[in-house]
C-alpha cells in the first residue's frame, strides 16, 4: 500500500508539474503574439510623431507669445487639389490650390518650380523663406542657417519678391530687408506646424523635390 501512495503521489507532481510546464509556456505564446501586435502600432506612432519631436527641438527661438510685427494675414483662401497651373493673388503665395502632391522641405539651390506643390507643403504646416536671387552670399548664409535642420522649413530663391526676404505660412506672410532681422526666426518659431496650419501633422517629406540639405 505504501509502494502505491508513493506511485500515485510521484504520478501527480509529474501532472502538476507538466500542466505549470504548459501553463508557462502558454504565457509566453500569448506574450509574444501581444509583442508582434504592437510592433506595427509603435512604428506609426513614431512615423506620426518623431518629425513634431524633431521640429520641437529644431526651435531654438521660442514662440512669440504675441503678434509679430509686420505679418500680413490673408483669409479665405481655396485648398483645392488641382492639376493645372494656379494664379496667385500673392507672391509668393500664401495659399490656395495647389497640386495634390507636395514639395519637400529643406534648402533649395534654385528656385521651387512650380510652386503649386509648395503652397501645398504650406497647408502642412511648412513656413517657406524665399529670397532675391542677388542677395549676397552672406545673407543667404545666415537664412541657411536659420532653415537648417527644422523639418517644416523650406528655403529658396525667388524672382520678383516685394522685398529682399519673404517668409510665408498658410495665410500669413512677413518681408524682411536683412537676414538679421529677428523676426524671421520668430516666425519661424512661431508658424512652423502652427495653429494657421490647415493639416496639422501632415507630412512635409516624401512629396516631390530634391533639396541641397
Amino acid at each position: 500500500m505504501g509502494k502505491k501512495k508513493v506511485a500515485s503521489s510521484d504520478r501527480a507532481a509529474r501532472v502538476a508539474a507538466m500542466r505549470a510546464e504548459q501553463a508557462r509556456k502558454e504565457r509566453r505564446w500569448r506574450i509574444g503574439i501581444a509583442a508582434a501586435a504592437a510592433i506595427p502600432v509603435v512604428a506609426l506612432v513614431v512615423a506620426l510623431v518623431l518629425p513634431l519631436a524633431m521640429g520641437m527641438r529644431s526651435n531654438e527661438t521660442p514662440v512669440a507669445s504675441g503678434p509679430i510685427e509686420g505679418v500680413q494675414t490673408f483669409s479665405g483662401l481655396t485648398a483645392n487639389h488641382v492639376s493645372t497651373a494656379v494664379q496667385y493673388a500673392q507672391h509668393p503665395p500664401v495659399g490656395g490650390d495647389h497640386t495634390g502632391y507636395w514639395q519637400n522641405c529643406g534648402i533649395y539651390d534654385e528656385p521651387i518650380d512650380p510652386i503649386e506643390p509648395a503652397v501645398h507643403s504650406l497647408e502642412h504646416g511648412a513656413v517657406w523663406i524665399t529670397y532675391d536671387p542677388s542677395l549676397s552670399s552672406d545673407e543667404v548664409g545666415t537664412l541657411r542657417a536659420l532653415a537648417r535642420n527644422k523639418p517644416y522649413a523650406m528655403l529658396s530663391p525667388m524672382e520678383g519678391l516685394p522685398a529682399p526676404i519673404v517668409a510665408s505660412a498658410w495665410g500669413l506672410q512677413i518681408t524682411a530687408e536683412s537676414a538679421s532681422d529677428e523676426r524671421l526666426p520668430s516666425f519661424l518659431a512661431t508658424y512652423m506646424q502652427g495653429p494657421q496650419t490647415p493639416e496639422r501633422g501632415a507630412s512635409c517629406f516624401g512629396g516631390v523635390g530634391t533639396p541641397s540639405r
